[in-house]
């Protein structure tokens, strides 16, 4: 990408090469050590095989919007991005027990194979899916580190690592401490925040305008960009994630109302619900067994609550929070126009 035209593909591309071919090494080597690691290996290949790239993007136009320039160096930074974003979803599926990711069997289900003649075949595949999840956080700090970006940039945003990391795993924290608990919004809402929204936008940003020397008022310019987006983000997960189509998400739609997540979009409908629905939702919410039927029950529900909707206001509202607070800041016309277009990317979706 050599001009400053904003070619998302050609983007996706670069971050892939280099996403695939760090990956392939450091498995690799990690096979080498025993060839009964292999199938690990192999899952460590599978986080990183798909996505949009979307961490990587806001990481990088995070530097651009300073004013440096494009380098194959800031490329290899910001896939680090994304080895952090394959980390946390091995984690999560593995915590929310999800059976698919990119249509293919998540990290914890493929590994069954690789244990089912031992003892306790279904924990010991979980043990070694948290495992590569682990593997791949390490990968992501060691990528970042060896990006070629000189080293004082570098020390720059380091402390960046401890701030992205802890919120993360807080968000996922509160996520399970909230999981089955009365839907409430405001909860919900700062689970997402914390497990999905500062990781995905506010914090690449940071740590892109952090490694290009970015002052204190467009790094709080990305904050009021990047905190609303990110919600929109994940909200547009939580609809997609009920009434998406499978085949284009690649997950199973169920996940949620299964395992009685912290949702706002079930807190917005237990909001909006009247005695009857409430007493027809608790009989639906959380159950491991519930079928097609139940599970369109319960949409029905939503629709008729026009709980959808509601979320559907709360994303354009976010994106046009964050759109104000773009226009706001004095950032060269390609970031303005790059940061544009990923802010719809990332909350105008179907997978």
């Amino acid at each position: 990408m050599a001009s400053d035209r904003w070619e998302p593909a050609a983007f996706k591309a670069r971050v892939d090469e280099v996403l695939h071919r760090v990956v392939a090494q450091e498995a690799g080597r990690f096979a080498a050590i025993d060839p009964s690691l292999d199938p690990v290996a192999e899952q460590v290949e599978a986080a990183v095989a798909d996505g949009k790239r979307l961490r990587a993007a806001f990481c990088y136009w995070g530097w651009r919007a300073v004013g440096q320039p494009d380098s194959d160096a800031l490329v290899r930074a910001a896939a680090s991005m994304e080895l952090v974003h394959a980390a946390a979803v091995v984690h999560d599926d593995l915590i929310d027990d999800s059976p698919l990711r990119h249509g293919r069997p998540t990290a914890h289900i493929a590994l069954r194979d690789a244990v089912r003649r031992g003892p306790r075949a279904v924990a010991a595949a979980r043990s070694l899916a948290m495992l590569v999840g682990d593997l791949l956080m390490s990968l992501a700090g060691q990528v970042f580190a060896t990006s070629g970006l000189p080293a004082a940039y570098l020390s720059r945003a380091r402390p960046l690592w401890s701030v992205l990391a802890r919120e993360l795993i807080a968000g996922e924290c509160l996520e399970i401490l909230r999981t089955g608990a009365g839907p409430d919004t405001t909860a919900s809402l700062k689970v997402i925040r914390y497990k999905t929204a500062k990781y995905t936008v506010e914090q690449p940003l940071l740590i892109g305008g952090t490694l290009a020397g970015a002052g204190a008022r467009l790094r709080e310019g990305y904050s009021a960009y990047g905190l609303p987006l990110g919600e929109a983000f994940q909200l547009r997960d939580d609809l997609l994630g009920l009434f998406g189509d499978p085949e284009r998400t690649g997950k199973a739609n169920a996940d949620d109302v299964r395992g009685h997540r912290p949702t706002a979009l079930l807190a917005e409908t237990w909001r909006l619900a009247g005695d009857a629905e409430r007493e027809l939702l608790r009989t639906l919410l959380g159950r491991r067994d519930l079928d097609d039927e139940g599970l369109d029950t319960v949409r029905e529900v939503m629709r008729q609550l026009k709980a959808p909707d509601r979320i559907e206001d709360m994303i354009t509202a976010r994106v046009e929070e964050a759109l104000d607070a773009l226009h706001q800041l004095d950032v060269p016309a390609p970031a303005a126009t790059a940061l544009t277009a990923l802010a719809h990317s990332a909350a105008v979706r179907l997978s």
